[in-house]
C-alpha cells in the first residue's frame, strides 16, 4: 500500500469514527431516557401520561399535559413575536441596509445568539419582566381583555411579571437571531437575475422583495421557523427563571405556568422514585418532539435546495 493510500485510509477511518461517536451518543441518550422513563410509562400508560393534567405530589400522580402545553404555547408565542422581526431584519440586511452599518447590525445579531441563556433569564427576570408588567400587560389587557370568549386569557391574574407571557418574550429574543440568520441565507440565494428583471419591468424595491425574493425563499423560511421552534422547545434556563413553574390550569397568558424544561430544571434535585422516572419521561417526550421537528425542517430546507 502506497503512502497516499495509507493516509487516505487513516483519514477515512478517523472521520468515520467521529461520525460513529455522534450516532452512538444519540443512541445511548435515547436508551437511557427509555430505560429511566419505563417505570412511569408502565404505571400510567403512555397515552394517559401524555393527556393527564394531574401533578399531585402527595398521591404521586404525574401527567405531561400541562408541561407539554406550556412548552408548546410558550414556543408558539415566541415564534409569533420573533417571526416578523426576524424577517424584517433579514430583508433590511440583504436588500436595504447601507454597507457602512450592515456589519454593525449583523454583529449585533450574532452577539444576541452568543449570549448564554442564563444571562437572558436573569436579565428577563430583573429588567424585562417588570417592564412588561408595568407597561405592556396593561396595554394588552386594555385592548383584548374585554373580548368575548378569549378576553379572559389576556387579563392579569398575578403580580410579579413571572408568567407565560414574559417567558415567551425573552424566548423570542433568543430565537430572533437564529431565524434572521437562516432567512438572510435564504434571501442571499435568490438569483440576482430575478431581482434585476423585476426592477427592469418597473417593480419597486418593496414589490421585488414581496413578489420575487420572499416567494423564492418560502420553503427555506418555513424550515427556519420549524428549526427555531425546535430551539424554543428545548430552552431551559431562561424559561425556568420566568415561567413560574406552576402546575395549574392556565387562565391567562399573564399567569405562571410550567414547561417540560422548567419542570425538569426546578424539580430534578428533589425527585426520586416514580417522580424521577416521570421527569425522564418528560425528557423523552421532548427529545421525540425535537426529532420530529428536525426531520420536518430538514425536508423543507432540502426541498428549497432541490427547487
Amino acid at each position: 500500500m502506497t503512502s497516499s493510500k495509507y493516509k487516505n485510509l487513516i483519514f477515512l477511518l478517523l472521520t468515520a469514527l467521529a461520525s460513529l461517536v455522534i450516532v452512538v451518543v444519540v443512541i445511548l441518550i435515547a436508551i437511557t431516557l427509555i430505560k429511566e422513563s419505563y417505570p412511569a410509562l408502565v404505571r400510567y400508560g403512555p397515552l394517559k401520561f401524555l393527556f393527564s393534567r394531574q401533578w399531585d405530589y402527595s398521591k404521586e400522580i404525574y401527567g405531561a399535559l400541562r408541561p407539554l402545553a406550556g412548552t408548546v404555547l410558550s414556543s408558539f408565542l415566541a415564534l409569533a413575536a420573533a417571526w416578523p422581526l426576524s424577517i424584517g431584519a433579514a430583508i433590511f440586511l440583504t436588500e436595504l441596509c447601507p454597507r457602512r452599518i450592515k456589519s454593525v447590525v449583523a454583529s449585533g445579531l450574532e452577539l444576541l445568539a452568543a449570549i448564554p441563556s442564563v444571562i437572558y433569564g436573569l436579565w428577563g427576570l430583573m429588567v424585562m419582566a417588570p417592564f412588561l408588567e408595568k407597561y405592556v400587560q396593561p396595554a394588552i389587557e386594555f385592548v383584548l381583555g374585554d373580548l368575548p370568549i378569549i378576553g379572559s386569557f389576556f387579563q392579569s391574574r398575578s403580580a410579579g411579571g413571572v408568567n407565560l407571557f414574559s417567558a415567551s418574550c425573552v424566548l423570542s429574543l433568543m430565537i430572533l437571531p437564529f431565524i434572521t440568520s437562516l432567512a438572510r441565507e435564504a434571501f442571499d440565494k435568490t438569483p440576482p437575475e430575478l431581482k434585476e428583471s423585476a426592477q427592469a419591468l418597473g417593480a419597486t424595491k418593496w414589490e421585488t422583495v414581496y413578489d420575487v425574493v420572499i416567494p423564492n425563499s418560502r420553503s427555506a423560511l418555513a424550515g427556519a421557523v420549524v428549526m427555531a421552534l425546535g430551539r424554543a422547545l428545548g430552552e431551559t434556563m431562561a424559561v425556568a427563571y420566568l415561567i413560574g413553574n406552576r402546575h395549574a390550569s392556565l387562565d391567562s397568558i399573564f399567569s405562571p405556568y410550567a414547561t417540560i424544561t422548567s419542570v425538569m430544571a426546578n424539580e430534578f434535585n428533589e425527585a426520586e422514585g416514580i417522580r424521577m422516572s416521570t421527569l425522564f419521561a418528560l425528557a423523552l417526550v421532548l427529545m421525540l418532539s425535537n426529532s420530529v421537528i428536525l426531520i420536518i425542517s430538514k425536508r423543507l430546507i432540502a426541498g428549497r435546495r432541490i427547487a
